[in-house]
């Protein structure tokens, strides 16, 4: 039996392979949770100093390998080797000290601490019994000027943009001394120009040797950034393929199994009357006397989509809820066909013609009542659904029967309860409630958010139809390409206020990050109303 070698040890082997040798062997990995196989059998591989994606669907299996990797989930099956050596990894606190970090789609930051006190949480000083907090910022702001990641790091996280909040996690990664960078969807809540920040930032960390897994299922921003790329599909790896030998349609192939497209054609089509009009709103935020949004006005008109960009957490939540009745407006008004709806219950809201597809599935749906049940949600005291004061369950099923087949959702039957289906049905099941109702305005809140790549073009298909029969739709959603490819005009949410409306055929990405950074601010004389 060969030497027993420490965390450390390994560590230190990581550091002194050379470029191009192999880190990382992650062999016959399989994960498994009830009813779902995740990962089966998967083979991977890294070497030093590349940038390899990992690329798949939502559900492909891409996340749960590497969270396999880092501790957070035990395989069933398999074996990781690092430097040649094999390894255990039963926690994070076991894959930081074997050289390995992962920063999650959503950060893990405490938002109410310094970033500088985010990145040396949890760690050891040179100092014996206290932490040197000096010592500490001096290797920070090394770290920062080395890779380009500059922060303000005696700024509360609370305080910083998304793309800050994204340096501090790699600067945490960094200051821990990593050798394996795992990233999981890094381009989903920043702007395009972070975005380019961010990749020469990963050029330079791997000239030094660090190895990263770019987690996406993004093509376009894989084939942007990697050296190799491993698809994964269905829990399975499809290929590995070098980056610079292939391309959107042969991943795209490998990937779904079909070709994608990335545009959907858009009949021109003249805007009708105004359906939704905000003027001046106001609304208070978590923290009193601070308004989370501040004087909004924009307008959505019959046959029309208004795209909403917008980095997350810049008030995009907030005007939702406000338009729906879900939060009080404190000034300014809400026109719906003309008539004022402002602070009126949401049942008005919806009897006036409007559908939302919320972003978070469980505001969408009730789990544990039926499929039939939550399709006939908003109309079971109306006929058909209901014969006097008693519920109609005969026609609310033969009604779910055909919208469930219309819609594609996958489930055991219209009575099973809606906790049994997975997340992409549950979506397409809120998608069928709200688009079978023929509604004069749409509300849709990152309506492909977690959606596979047929029910995602689906689901933009479905919203192009609801233009074209001339419904209004308001495209709220954090992925910049959809709104681009769906909107007649974008409106830039930035701290919450409009920054900006502009024509989506002249919109152009660079302008749309500047303005979504807060950089840029059109005069609003120049809205279209």
């Amino acid at each position: 039996m060969g030497k027993q070698y420490t965390k450390g040890e390994i560590r230190e082997k990581l550091t002194k392979l050379e470029i191009g040798t192999t880190v990382l062997e992650m062999k016959n990995i399989t994960k498994t949770f009830p009813g779902v196989v995740a990962d089966d059998h998967v083979n991977f591989e890294l070497k030093k100093g590349e940038i390899h994606g990992l690329l798949g669907e939502n559900g492909a299996g891409k996340t749960v390998l590497m969270s396999v990797l880092y501790g957070l989930y035990k395989p069933d099956e398999g074996e990781i080797w690092l430097a040649g050596e094999k390894v255990d990894i039963k926690s994070p606190k076991d894959a930081i000290e074997l050289g390995i970090s992962m920063v999650h789609q959503r950060f893990a930051l405490v938002k109410n601490i310094t970033a500088l006190e985010n990145i040396i949480l949890g760690t050891q000083s040179s100092k014996k019994f206290f932490l040197d907090e000096k010592e500490a910022e001096e290797k920070v702001k090394k770290l920062s000027e080395k890779f380009g990641l500059e922060v303000k790091l005696n700024s509360l996280v609370m305080d910083l943009s998304m793309g800050e909040r994204q340096k501090v996690e790699i600067l945490k990664a960094l200051y821990r001394g990593s050798n394996i960078l795992i990233l999981d969807e890094p381009t989903t809540m920043i702007t395009p120009q972070e975005i380019d920040s961010l990749f020469e930032t990963l050029r330079k960390m791997v000239k030094e040797g660090l190895s990263i897994v770019f987690i996406s299922h993004k093509i376009p921003v894989v084939l942007r950034v990697t050296d190799r790329i491993t698809i994964l599909r269905n829990g399975r790896v499809i290929t590995t393929v070098k980056t610079s030998e292939t391309n959107e349609r042969d991943l795209a192939v490998k990937m779904v199994g079909r070709e994608v497209l990335y545009r959907l054609p858009k009949v021109k089509r003249e805007r009708g009357e105004r359906i939704l009009h905000i003027e001046n709103l106001w609304a208070p935020g978590e923290e009193e006397g601070v308004p989370v949004l501040k004087s909004i006005s924009f307008s959505v008109h019959k046959g029309e989509i208004l795209g909403i960009a917008g980095v997350a957490g810049n008030g995009q939540k907030e005007l939702v809820e406000c338009i729906l009745g879900l939060r009080k407006v404190s000034k300014g008004k809400i026109f719906l066909n003309g008539k004022d709806y402002t602070n009126k219950f949401t049942r008005e809201i919806y009897e006036a013609g409007v559908a939302w597809i919320p972003d978070e599935k469980d505001r969408g749906a009730i789990l544990g009542l039926s499929v039939a049940e939550n399709l006939v949600m908003k109309k079971f005291y109306k006929p058909p659904f209901s014969k006097g004061l008693m519920y109609n369950e005969k026609e609310s099923l033969s009604f779910a029967e055909k919208i469930v087949k219309e819609y594609g959702v996958k489930t055991a039957g219209v009575k099973a309860p809606v906790r049994t289906l997975s997340g992409g049905n549950i979506q397409r099941l809120i998608l069928a409630r709200e688009f079978s109702a023929n509604p004069k305005l749409l509300i849709a809140f990152n309506p492909t958010q977690g959606l596979d790549v047929n029910a995602t073009e689906f689901t933009r298909r479905k919203i192009l139809e609801l233009r074209e029969k001339g419904s209004g739709v308001l495209l709220v959603s954090m992925d910049l390409d959809e709104v681009m490819m769906l909107s007649d005009r974008i409106a830039v949410m930035y701290k919450g206020e409009i920054v900006g409306i502009i024509d989506a055929a002249k919109a152009e990405r660079y302008e749309l990050g500047l303005m979504m950074a807060g950089s840029k601010r059109l005069e609003s004389s120049n809205w279209a109303s």
